[in-house]
Formats: C-alpha cells, sequence, structure tokens
C-alpha cells in the first residue's frame, strides 16, 4: 500500500499559502507570498533535497500543478525525479495536463485517491495543493507530515488545518532544527488518541 506524505511549509500560526514567491498564490489579498524564501539555509536544503530524491509520485490540487506544469520541465537539473513522476491531479475542471505523466481525477476525488494507494507503487507525496489537503484530512487519508516549520507568524493565509482533521495519534520520527530557527519534523500515523489524567 502506498503512502500520502504531506510535505508542506508552514508557518508557526499554521499558514501554508505561497512559501516560494511574492506572485505564487495572492487569493484573497494574501500579502506575504515568498515569506520562506528569508530562511533559506544548507541544513534545510540538504534535507529538502534529500526527499525530493526519494522514489515518489505526486498527488497534487489544480492550482499547485499550473504552478508547477510550466516551471519544473524547465529545472530538471534541480529536480529530475518530479518530471519523472507520474502527477495525479485533483481537479474538476480540467480534462487533460501538459506535463507528462499527468493523471487527472475528477468526480469522487477522495474515494479516486482512496483506490490510488491500495496500487504498487511509490508513496505519493502532496505538496503545497491546500485545498486538496483539506479533502485527504476530511476523508483521513494522510499517513505521514513532513513540515518545514518555519519561525514567523503570518497572521492570515490558507492554512493546514484549515478545516479541522480526522483525530488521530503522530510520532515524529525524524527531526532537525536549522541554526536560524527552522525545524523540519516528519510525523507518522500512531494509531488512536489515548486520553489519561495528571
Amino acid at each position: 500500500m502506498r503512502k500520502i506524505i504531506v510535505l508542506e511549509h508552514v508557518s508557526i500560526d499554521g499558514v501554508i499559502q505561497a512559501p516560494g514567491g511574492q506572485d505564487e498564490d495572492t487569493s484573497d489579498g494574501f500579502a506575504y507570498g515568498g515569506w520562506s524564501a528569508p530562511y533559506a539555509n544548507e541544513v534545510v536544503g540538504t534535507l529538502v533535497r534529500r526527499q525530493m530524491n526519494m522514489p515518489f509520485d505526486l498527488l497534487l490540487g489544480r492550482k499547485t500543478y499550473e504552478v508547477w506544469a510550466p516551471y519544473w520541465p524547465k529545472h530538471a537539473d534541480v529536480w529530475p525525479n518530479a518530471n519523472k513522476a507520474t502527477k495525479y491531479v485533483a481537479s474538476n475542471t480540467m480534462t487533460a495536463g501538459e506535463w507528462q505523466p499527468s493523471v487527472i481525477l475528477s468526480g469522487d476525488i477522495a474515494e479516486k485517491i482512496a483506490q490510488i494507494k491500495q496500487q504498487q507503487g511509490p508513496d505519493l507525496h502532496v505538496w503545497g495543493s491546500g485545498d486538496l489537503v483539506q479533502t485527504l484530512f476530511k476523508h483521513d487519508l494522510v499517513d505521514m507530515f513532513w513540515l518545514i516549520v518555519y519561525p514567523i507568524t503570518l497572521g492570515s493565509g490558507k492554512r493546514l488545518f484549515a478545516d479541522g482533521t480526522i483525530p488521530a495519534a503522530f510520532k515524529v520520527t525524524e527531526s532537525t532544527v536549522a541554526p536560524n530557527g527552522v525545524i523540519v519534523v516528519s510525523y507518522e500515523r500512531a494509531g488512536a488518541i489515548a486520553t489519561g489524567s495528571y
């Protein structure tokens, strides 16, 4: 069974909108596009490159796909695996994708993703794709988080846990703190929530 891994750049107040560029996503008047750039450092860069070089397929929302499709084919030297990966795109408006190989998922997207998880193949990496991530949460389809947490609050913008999630416990499988305070942390599902008293 394939795992779904949500990989996100996230502020400490949970914002995931437009970390990579000023014009990446200005919806709802978001004015802080590119907020992660000032925190770039070699520690985080090494961990991101390692993640980028793992075997994976991509599971993307339409908006993220539309930003990435014209970019990554021209930057294959930076991330060759992105071009080789199958791109599963959740969209009820697209009929085909220019960035091949692409598979458009429409209709009952959660059910189709659940079926893809059951197939043989590499894990499914979800970068960005805020609306899709909310659908995955609602249908309990996320197996792991790989988060880059930045020491910044943004106050507004699309949030990782915007609409809530299915209650679940996680365990930290890896964590690194960069000298500038950026935390890279991996969380893996660890069963049901345990409760108790002090």
